[in-house]
């Protein structure tokens, strides 16, 4: 777009020139920090190893180690960027501090995309989320400029007949016939990434750009705006992502997260953008992609190593963000634009199942940062930065594993004054600094916590502690992030450890829809923490025998190890989470000063919904309204070649109901449009004794019939 004022194109190159200088100073800033404080991390641990290094085992420990500090260090400093930018009233390179207000408020419009993937999803709890969205647009007056499309990949016929039900619902309801589309892939392919591009290549060219959401993303209408109007005014910039804010917790797990994400995300977010500029990473959603140079340029190619490095990549996010740089297009994260959401897993077992997937897919990130070319070298660090998220369990363990080994040798076996490679007429003594150990300990935690307090000290100095529930409820509730933290840190350091082996071996998965609403049981919470508990305990019980001090040095993590279970079934308990939110503690600004989006979200995903009398599948054959829409979305066929086959389906099905046939069986039925009309035609012809006979007299029972 060419800006009407004739300057803006020429304003552009001059802060993509002047960009690129600034952030190479701030990794080289950055750079020197974290390797001159892990250098001398480093250093100290060396001379606190009794043999300072002398050993196979201490070279290892002192290896493992400056990884996890190093990975430790860019975060804090990472925050501390953060915290100064914030203090200095932003980031005056960011693309909103290029333009003021009103000249973003005089740009026009660009035909943009929402578009929503979903895959088993809770199909009233996403599609009202999505439902808000429209609203908020359609309030905002700029509706037109705008479509939306749910792409469905759910194979599942009870789920996928629900959600074309439910969005014709929607269609009604909203007036919302030919602007908010359903489409479901026959075939799933390329998990996400793939069903986003069979919607480029069916309807991308329609648009100039698409906003992609999650199942639990929201965005309200300024927000949308704003970013539509940011990109027709940069268009050296291909994707600009928001910083989400976690939204609608309930269990005092989601609730700690939430507290936690809005709280420290402040800062951590103005950081990682003052670092990256336009060499961000793309998080999947909530976020504006330029249609055009993402279609010519952000196509994923199967990788071609072996065991997980072979097939499609399943976390396309950071990859696409890469192949949008090595185009020559910027990336930004942007966390000045506001009033995005997204939802935290209700539970431990739940975000811990959703990182199994994911760390899957960062781990396959190893391959494009090897072997990628022409990436730029904020994007492979990018790609580094996904990895370590999950590589840096297995070396904590590693880490605890080489101690124990270093303390059985120091108290089991006799002292070695010759060790690997010391050799001559002089022995080298073993020599213990419990106070450098105590100090580079020290140092280690403030690493870990201080940015957590520098977050309250930017509550304090930017006006928004009260929003938290004031002063001390929002020390208190940084008190007890600080424990649930310590508490499941090595609960997801050997869940993290166990996924990344079964990963790296290439062990099968199975990808699920996300659970949004479920408690953890006992049964559940002991079988699946059940081996970490016992790995706990038995190593804390080793650790008495060896040495008391070492027993103690365990205790941080053997504890947490021990009470798993009862930790992830009291965490995962919404009534606790609701206790919490009476007290005025773990509060977010968003639930005292409630968000328009959010509000009408959470009044249509509460609104009554009557246990259904019939599922999905049997709606679908026996309601006449519903089966001639799921008629019309159907097609023709019924070929020669697949009467063999689909014939005696139907006469199963209608014989003796849904569960005769498999789900893919299912599926085939209900996408042939003359079978969903026979089926029809034979439930209703069929005894009253039957199974849909029975179906539709429990239909007619119900006082206030369904509606399509």
């Amino acid at each position: 777009m060419t800006d009407p004022a004739g300057s803006e194109d020429i304003r552009s190159r001059r802060h993509f020139g002047s960009w690129r200088g600034v952030a190479t100073l701030r990794r080289l800033l950055l750079t020197v920090l974290v390797v001159g404080q892990t250098l001398m991390a480093s250093y100290f641990l060396l001379w606190i190893l009794p043999y300072h290094g002398g050993t196979l085992v201490e070279l290892a420990l002192l290896v493992v180690f400056a990884l996890l500090y190093t990975w430790i260090a860019v975060g804090f400093w990472t925050a501390i960027l953060g915290f100064v930018m914030r203090l200095a009233g932003g980031d005056r390179y960011s693309l909103l501090k290029r333009h003021g207000e009103n000249e973003l408020e005089s740009t026009p419009l660009a035909r943009t995309a929402i578009i929503m993937p979903v895959y088993h999803e809770p199909v009233h709890w996403t599609l009202n989320g999505l439902k808000a969205v429209y609203q908020d647009l359609a309030r905002s007056g700029q509706l037109d400029h705008f479509d939306f499309h749910i792409l469905s990949d759910s194979r599942d016929p009870n789920v996928w007949l629900e959600e074309q039900a439910t969005w014709h619902r929607l269609c009604q309801e909203l007036g919302a016939e030919g602007r908010l589309f359903y489409r479901r892939r026959r075939v799933n392919l390329n998990f996400k990434s793939g069903n986003v591009a069979d919607f480029l290549r069916r309807w991308g060219r329609r648009y100039r750009y698409m906003v992609v959401l999650d199942a639990d993303s929201l965005l309200s209408a300024a927000t949308i705006t704003r970013m539509v109007r940011l990109m027709e005014r940069e268009p050296n910039v291909g994707i600009l992502q928001t910083a989400p804010t976690v939204i609608n917790a309930e269990s005092l797990f989601a609730r700690v997260q939430q507290f936690s994400n809005r709280l420290y995300s402040n800062l951590f977010a103005a950081g990682l953008a003052a670092i990256q500029m336009g060499d961000a990473a793309f998080w999947g959603h909530n976020a504006i992609i330029r249609i055009k140079p993402f279609m010519a340029h952000c196509g994923l190619r199967k990788l071609r190593g072996l065991g997980l490095f072979r097939g499609p990549i399943m976390s396309h996010d950071f990859v696409e963000a890469a192949y949008m740089g090595r185009a020559g297009y910027e990336v930004w994260l942007e966390p000045g634009l506001g009033d995005s959401f997204e939802e935290s897993p209700p539970t431990l077992s739940d975000e811990l199942a959703r990182d199994n997937r994911w760390s899957r897919g960062n781990l396959q990130h190893l391959w494009i940062l090897l072997f990628g070319r022409r990436l730029r070298l904020a994007h492979r660090m990018a790609l580094l930065n996904g990895v370590m998220a999950y590589m840096a369990s297995p070396l904590w363990l590693a880490f605890l594993i080489l101690t124990t080994v270093e303390a059985v040798q120091m108290t089991v076996a006799s002292i070695d004054y010759f060790p690997e490679g010391h050799q001559g007429l002089f022995p080298l003594w073993p020599e213990w600094r419990p106070e450098w150990a105590l100090g580079l300990a020290l140092s280690t935690l403030s690493l870990l916590f201080f940015p957590k307090f520098l977050a309250v000290a930017d509550a304090i100095i930017h006006g928004t502690a009260r929003q938290f529930g004031g002063f001390l409820r929002l020390i208190i509730s940084v008190l007890a992030e600080i424990l649930v933290s310590v508490l499941l840190a090595p609960v997801r350091m050997m869940a993290h450890s166990r996924y990344v082996l079964g990963a790296l071996l290439n062990i099968s998965l199975t990808w699920a829809g996300q659970n949004r609403t479920q408690e953890t049981t006992w049964r559940e919470a002991f079988v699946t923490q059940f081996p970490g508990m016992m790995v706990g305990a038995g190593w804390s019980a080793y650790a008495w025998s060896l040495d008391p001090m070492f027993f103690l040095w365990s205790l941080p993590v053997a504890i947490p190890l021990v009470m798993a279970a009862p930790t992830s079934v009291l965490l995962s308990r919404v009534g606790a989470g609701r206790a919490q939110r009476r007290t005025g503690l773990l509060l977010i600004p968003e639930e005292l000063a409630p968000v328009r989006v959010l509000d009408d979200a959470r009044q249509a995903r509460s609104e009554p919904d009557a246990p259904p009398a019939l599922t999905a599948v049997e709606a679908a054959v026996v309601r006449p309204k519903l089966n001639r829409l799921h008629q019309a979305l159907a097609r023709n066929d019924r070929l020669r070649k697949r009467a063999e086959l689909l014939e005696p389906l139907v006469a199963r099905c209608a014989s003796e109901g849904p569960a005769a046939l498999s789900r893919a069986e299912l599926s085939q039925l209900f996408r042939d449009r003359t079978s969903v009309a026979e089926l029809h035609h034979l439930a209703w012809q069929a005894p009253t004794d039957s199974f849909w006979g029975e179906r539709i007299a429990r239909l007619s029972r119900r006082r206030k019939p369904r509606s399509v």
